[in-house]
């Protein structure tokens, strides 16, 4: 019994001596290629910055691709490690690539939609766009995902996939904008008069713009009220500050020249039919 426990305890030392440094040295290769990938995309990133005129969304995607070359190259390190050659590792994986390839065809499409994106650039960071069923501000894109926040600070990561095979709707691709608003005031009310109100209104307001020139024309008679379309231009940084104070100021305007905006209301006949 005592020489069975033994050999066994001899066997389990060769192997350790073995295998152990083999997988000490594996775990070393392991932390210093996921630090030196990190270093990598740093100073990629600090050197395409210093490049003039180069876009913030080319720098992302390249330190995106330059540390994930690193962790590959780590990870065929750490197999050498283990006595499997690169020729051996090669053949392999060409004969299991269609196996591969159906198994990460999502994560491929992914990567595949990432360079798309890069090469047509729908959209830039910073844009404000709708797309995938998403509306935010692009914060990042890399091989695999657009990262967006929305207006209200929810971070949103979408797979490049769904962002290059849906339409994109780039609220941010022109320099500016138009603020569309529906007025209506009461029937019996002077529509000179409205008209002149709103458009004294958008010139009181610095950020409209006169070129394209603004619009204020009746464009529907309704149920209870002769409708008015506003259109005004703007910077597209001003957009929706323009919307709101052009709202809130096209009120109190109306009230103050004594135009009614008229509420839904009805009238209501009541006949008598009594017998006298």
């Amino acid at each position: 019994m005592e020489q069975d426990l033994n050999a066994v305890t001899e066997q389990v030392m060769a192997i350790v001596t073995v295998y152990g440094l083999q997988v000490v040295g594996a775990i070393a290769i392991l932390i210093v290629g996921w630090i030196a990938s990190g270093w990598a995309s740093r100073v990629t990133g600090n050197g395409l910055r210093r490049v003039k005129n180069m876009d913030e969304t080319l720098t992302r995607f390249f330190m995106s691709a330059v540390r994930y070359l690193v962790l590959v190259v780590t990870v065929l390190a750490v197999l050498s490690q283990f006595g499997i050659q690169m020729a051996s590792l090669l053949v392999v994986l060409s004969t299991a690539g269609l196996a591969i390839g159906l198994a990460l065809q999502g994560t491929l499409s992914n990567v595949a939609a990432g360079v798309m994106l890069l090469l047509f650039r729908p959209f830039k960071i910073g844009d404000y766009v709708e797309v995938g069923g998403h509306a935010g501000t692009v914060q990042a894109i890399s091989l695999f995902v657009t990262e967006m926040a929305t207006p209200d600070n929810v971070h949103i990561v979408v797979p490049n996939g769904q962002v290059w095979g849906s339409s994109v709707k780039n609220y941010s691709h022109h320099a500016t904008r138009r603020v569309d608003i529906v007025v209506g005031i009461g029937y019996e009310d002077d529509i000179d008069k409205g008209m002149a109100t709103i458009n004294s209104v958008i010139e009181a307001d610095d950020r409209t713009l006169n070129d394209p020139a603004p619009l204020v024309a009746v464009t529907d008679l309704g149920d209870n009220s002769v409708n008015f379309t506003v259109r005004a231009w703007c910077k597209g940084a001003d957009y929706w500050g323009v919307k709101f104070d052009l709202t809130k100021d096209i009120k109190e305007a109306l009230d103050g020249a004594g135009v009614n905006i008229p509420y839904p209301q009805r009238t209501v006949h009541l006949v008598n039919d009594s017998a006298d």
